[in-house]
Order: C-alpha cells, then structure tokens, then sequence
C-alpha cells in the first residue's frame, strides 16, 4: 500500500470553461496506427479557464512556446486546481493532453472528469511538452475536465481533446511462456488458468493479513454471499529486522489453507530494511523516511555488508516460500512493488539500482533456491523501471483514486499493457482503494485481469464486529461487482490442481 491516499477532485469551487464543438469515435473497429489520424476536438486554453486557491495567469509569461495568451502557475497547495468547461457532440473516446512544464523535476498531478478520478499525468520537462490520458470515455454534452494539485509545480499551457485511437486487436493475445523455464506443474496450471480468462473476466482479491477468515473476507462475504478468489497476504513479519523485534508471521499457513481450499494466493513484500540501516521506528523500516539505507551504494560493491545483509533477508523469505512450493502452492510473487514512487528504500537510490536488486532477487530465488512455484509480478510503476521481459510473467498497477470512484482508470491499463513490456503481459490491479465497475471497465477495454483490494478500511470497519465500511467503496457496488458474471469469485474456481496445462507451456 502507498503512504497516503489521492485525494478525489469532488467539491471543488465552481469555475468558469470554455465551449467547443467536435466529433467524437465510439467505433471500436482495429486499424494500425497508420490508418488512424486523430481528430482534434478542441484546444482549451487554460489562462482563460479559471482556478481555486493559488491557481492563476502566470504574470510574466517568461517561459517559451505557449499557445494563446500565456499560461497559468500556482499548483502549490492542496486544493488547488483549475476547470475546463468543454462540449462535446458525439459519445466516444477521447484523449486528454495536458500541455505543460515542471518546475524542478519530474511531477504527478490529478485529473477528474465531472468530479471523478480518471488517472495522474506525468510531466519531466522545464519547457512546455505532452502530458496525456488515453482512452476517457465522455458522452455527448457539457463535461468537467479538472487538473487539480498532486505534486504540483507545473506551468499548464492548455487542455487539447482528440479522438482515441482503437484498441489493437491482439491486445488481450497473450502468448508469453513463463519467464522461469523450469516451472512447477502446478505454476503452469494456475497459469494457464488466468491465460485463458484474460481479456473476459476479472479475477476477484482481497488483502487479508489475517488469512480467508479475516474481517476483510468476512465482511465480503456477508455483504455480497461471495468470497474472493484470491487471497493477498505479505512476508513483512518474517523479515528478519521484525523476528528481531518480536514479530512472528502466520502468512505461509494461511497461503496453504486457501490454496487447498481452492483458491489463489498473491504475496507482495514490505521489506523491512536490516537493523543496520533503521533510523526510525523499526516497523516502519520499510519507508525510505526510516531508513538510511543507501541501495545505489549496495549494488555497485561499495557496501559490501548490506549486499550481505540483503541476501540474509532474501534466505529467511525463501525459506517460507520453499515450505509453499513443497505445499505445491504456486504463487503470485509480488516482490519490490511501487519502487518509481521512491516512498519504499528499495526505490529511493532510482531504477538502475532497483533493476539490479530485482534481477538479483529473480536470480536468487529462481536459480540458486529453486523455487519453480512463483508467477513473477512486477509492480515497479513506471517503465523506464521495468527490468526486462525475461524476469517478468505479469504486469502489476497499484491505483488508490479516492472514495468511491468506480471509474477503470483505463489510461493507467493501457500504459502498462501496451508501452512496459516487449511482448503481450496480462497486466493485473495488484491493489486498489475502490473497486471499479466492470461494466465500465468492459466499456473502456480496461480489462485487468485481476484486482486485488488493500485491507482495513477499504473494505472493514475498525471494530470488533465485522461490519462494512462503505467510505471506498459502497455496498450496492460492491453487491454489484461480486455478483457480476464476469466476475470470477473463489466458488467460481475451477479444480486448479487439475487443471489443464496450456500447449506450449
């Protein structure tokens, strides 16, 4: 899970916007890039929309290549944000470009369309360039497209609207071996089975540090009469800076209950740093904030002792994954998630450090411990990140958007499944906040393959008895999604240790 949550961009002031007219493309049909020009809806200004808070025309206009007018500054705080009015005359996907410029360094912002989250736009460059949202479905009519403060600090020149492109035809064609040669039977299995869902179906999943009879299943169950499909736990409290301290882990137990009682079972791993680097509360060693842990220094040689001191971690960790693949428990093995964000240590040193650890863990883990059981999911969030197609099986996306927002965050699905990887991966939802619909996520070709929901309050109240909490997600969605038939739910399981292996793999 990040440290925080997004902020929704609902309940923002009233602004003025600006109208234009233009068609848009609901036809799904494939054509290569080539054939595909798109239409420019509208360019909106934004020096002539307006902001709340600090958001305003910037006063000298000293940065080059804007269009219009100028462009506005001021996204310091939080609540500021600025509102584009726009018409459009024909349902259809769109493309939003945010043309702008950092200031200092690379920089995340919010966008809402009529008071929902719909993704982040990322900008690196000091002079004005594309910053752009892919695929957001708007029917015809007035809409409110919101840029709000994440980061902040970014000149916004304007708003431009085309029509999206179609979806490639093989975009759900998924025909990559496992990176590991020497699978298990039961990995190929469990693999096979999520091939030949993928593009149709979505998997269902909940974190539950307490196992499937937790408060988070518990509270599912008795709000919708289903249990998810997969289980989500965490090898945090066998890192060996916690046993230190008096933690003591129960995940490896819970990973073969529910796997022999037929479901799926996903691990990630807050990798407490060793107790030579902990600056702050030991718990919390996972953060860069409570860690002097310099991993750049690491993997170049010179901190010979951490390298050691992280291959002693990686031993205790593959001690419990060796008991799960003697179990013939075959896993989703999330490790080093989130790393671009730079709030875990493992990806504050940047990624060619983050891609060395990572390759040296596959290789550890896969060559050296023989653990044949583990489907790779990579989660790292960015791909100038991504470590290679070889040591990765499936892409995984961590999205927290807010409360109650049931949109697919489709552009955050396609930048993962068309621009990360070499090859076709299944791209998953490895956590989220809010659980999306999946009818808009069929609308919009978002088709992950799975989520998988962090636990607490995003889905249980923090009481004794099992109640939910609605402030993510509300009860009428949440009925509505388990009881979706796309939807796949732990009684929709097939027997997965019988499971027919796919040919070729």
């Amino acid at each position: 899970m990040k440290k925080g949550n997004k902020a929704l961009c609902i309940g923002l002031a009233a602004m003025m916007g600006i109208s234009q007219f233009g068609c848009g493309n609901e036809n799904n049909d494939t054509v290569t890039e080539t054939e595909f020009v798109p239409e420019v809806i509208g360019i909106y200004e934004a020096e002539e929309a307006a902001g709340t808070g600090n958001v305003k025309a910037a006063v000298s206009c000293a940065l080059r290549g804007f269009s219009g007018t100028g462009y506005v500054e001021g996204f310091e705080q939080e609540n500021d944000s600025l509102k584009f009015t726009v018409n459009i005359e024909e349902n259809g996907f769109y493309d939003f470009n945010f043309k702008s410029a950092s200031i200092g360094g690379g920089k995340d912002n919010f966008v809402c369309l009529d008071g929902e989250s719909i993704g982040t736009v990322h900008v690196d460059s000091a002079e004005f360039t594309d910053s752009k949202l892919s695929r957001i479905y708007m029917e015809a009519g007035e809409h409110e497209i919101t840029y709000a403060k994440s980061w902040g600090w970014v000149y916004l020149d304007c708003l431009e609207i085309t029509t999206s492109a179609p979806l490639p035809s093989d975009l759900y064609k998924v025909n990559a071996k496992l990176s590991n040669k020497k699978a298990s039977k039961e990995a190929k299995r469990l693999y096979s089975f999520l091939l030949d869902n993928y593009g149709e179906k979505f998997l269902s999943g909940q974190y539950c540090d307490t196992g499937q009879y937790g408060k988070e299943f518990q509270v599912i169950k008795k709000t919708t009469g289903k249990t998810p499909a997969v289980l989500g736990l965490d090898f945090i409290e066998y890192t060996p800076s916690r046993v230190a301290n008096g933690s003591k882990g129960r995940a490896t137990e819970y990973a073969q209950s529910f796997w022999e009682d037929g479901g799926i079972v996903t691990f990630c791993w807050h990798w407490n740093a060793p107790e030579k680097y902990i600056t702050g509360k030991w718990y919390s060693a996972f953060y860069t904030d409570s860690t002097n842990i310099d991993l750049g220094k690491i993997v170049s040689g010179q901190d010979k002792e951490g390298y050691e001191l992280l291959d002693q971690d990686i031993d205790a960790i593959a001690e419990q994954l060796l008991i799960l693949k003697e179990a013939g428990v075959p896993i989703l093995w999330r490790p080093l998630h989130e790393a671009s964000g730079g709030w875990f240590w493992w990806g504050a040193s940047g990624p060619e450090a983050y891609k060395e650890l990572y390759i040296h863990l596959y290789d550890r883990l896969t060559n050296e411990y023989g653990l044949d059981n583990l489907i790779w999911v990579w989660n790292g969030q960015d791909m100038d990140w991504y470590p290679g197609d070889e040591y990765v099986d499936i892409i995984g996306e961590d999205i927290y958007p807010g409360e109650k927002v049931y949109t697919s965050q489709a552009d955050s699905y396609l930048n993962a499944a068309l621009n990360y990887s070499g090859e076709r991966k299944m791209v998953y939802l490895t956590e989220n906040g809010c659980l999306f619909d999946p009818d808009l996520a069929k609308r919009d070709g978002a088709m992950w393959g799975m989520w998988c929901t962090w636990q607490g309050e995003f889905v249980a109240k923090d009481t004794n008895i099992f109640t939910l909490s609605e402030q993510y997600t509300e009860k009428s969605m949440m009925q509505k999604v388990y009881e979706h038939p796309d939807v796949i739910t732990l009684e929709d399981l097939p027997d997965l240790k019988t499971y027919k292996i796919r040919k070729g793999l």
